[in-house]
């Protein structure tokens, strides 16, 4: 994946996260129960942060982090939009896809160690 196409990708995430925000905290508000509302808001929290990740992944220019860019994105699918998803339908698939985001999340942070720790 090239690094424009890395700065674009964790741009459109930042933007989604912003916006999805934005809409949970006044469209959501009024209408999900507290404890659905809490559930939206962890998966813009790890939304934001990680969508910040990519971004820094894609503007290194010292390491090829592309393995670890690519599980971070498919983390933050996997694991906030099940989130959102889950707390709007309660569907419990959702919950169910929600560990698995959560473990490529691991993933992608593990693959930055390794690279890094194996670099000289």
């Amino acid at each position: 994946m090239s690094t424009k196409a890395q700065i674009i990708t964790a741009a459109v995430m930042g933007f989604l996260a912003v916006g999805l925000g934005a809409f949970g905290a006044h469209g959501l508000k009024k209408i999900l129960s507290a404890e659905n509302l809490e559930i939206y808001k962890t998966g813009i929290l790890y939304h934001l942060i990680h969508s910040a990740v990519l971004l820094a992944i894609g503007l290194n220019s010292t390491y090829d982090f592309t393995t670890s860019f690519l599980f971070i994105l498919a983390g933050i699918i996997l694991f906030s939009f099940s989130l959102y998803a889950y707390s709007v339908t309660e569907i419990k698939v959702f919950a169910i896809i929600t560990p698995i985001g959560g473990v490529s999340l691991l993933l992608g942070w593990l693959f930055i160690i390794v690279k890094v720790v194996r670099s000289n």
